[in-house]
């Protein structure tokens, strides 16, 4: 059991180093935060389910999509140019509460009903802003940094509960990550349209 205990403390740290890098490259806008994500997601589904967090395994997966998708979208957008970050509009902050509410919903009546999850309620609630918050990240959206770290203040307690320390300290961290990538992507969006007005 030590042994167990062990590789997951260690494992932890590994896709933790990871994560932490890949936040530090979002913050600065960096489309290469995305290979360093995907190596940090896939460690942690490892953990998740010795952890029995399963909708936060299958919130990895997603991770893992949209990881894709948002480097293609960040390196080619729409007419094979960068795409900008910019504020949701208001049919993206329907979709992203659309997100929300259906996986929260869906997450809970599966981890109730057909897993053995003895968290299903505070498990949906990380993975549903989680699942917002990554799709408006691969939007370049100034609002992923809302919903993230709505997903990280829920996440912390429930890591240290299932005994993640190493994980819950790195939703510490993200969380901190969250507040300072906003506003770093508002001064980069206020420059851009001062170089605009020049």
């Amino acid at each position: 059991m030590e042994d167990i205990f062990g590789k997951l403390i260690g494992l932890q740290s590994l896709a933790t180093a990871f994560g932490i890098v890949q936040v530090i490259l979002s913050r600065r806008n960096n489309i290469h935060n995305y290979l360093f994500g995907i190596v940090s997601i896939v460690i942690g589904m490892w953990v998740l389910y010795e952890a029995r967090l399963y909708a936060d395994i299958l919130l990895h997966l997603y991770y893992l999509v949209m990881s894709v998708y948002g480097w293609l979208y960040w390196k080619y957008g729409r007419e094979s140019t960068p795409v900008p970050i910019t504020y949701s509009s208001r049919e993206e902050w329907l979709i992203a509460f659309g997100i929300v509410a259906g996986c929260f919903l869906l997450m809970l009546y599966w981890l109730s009903n057909h897993t053995n999850s003895d968290v299903p309620l505070w498990d949906a609630a990380v993975s549903a802003f989680a699942w917002a918050g990554m799709w408006l990240m691969a939007r370049r959206k100034m609002e992923n940094w809302i919903f993230l770290n709505i997903s990280n203040s829920i996440a912390i307690p429930l890591l240290f509960y299932k005994g993640l320390q190493v994980y819950a300290l790195l939703s510490v961290f993200l969380f901190i990550m969250g507040v300072s990538g906003y506003l770093k992507w508002k001064k980069i969006i206020e420059n851009e349209h001062e170089l605009a007005k020049a």
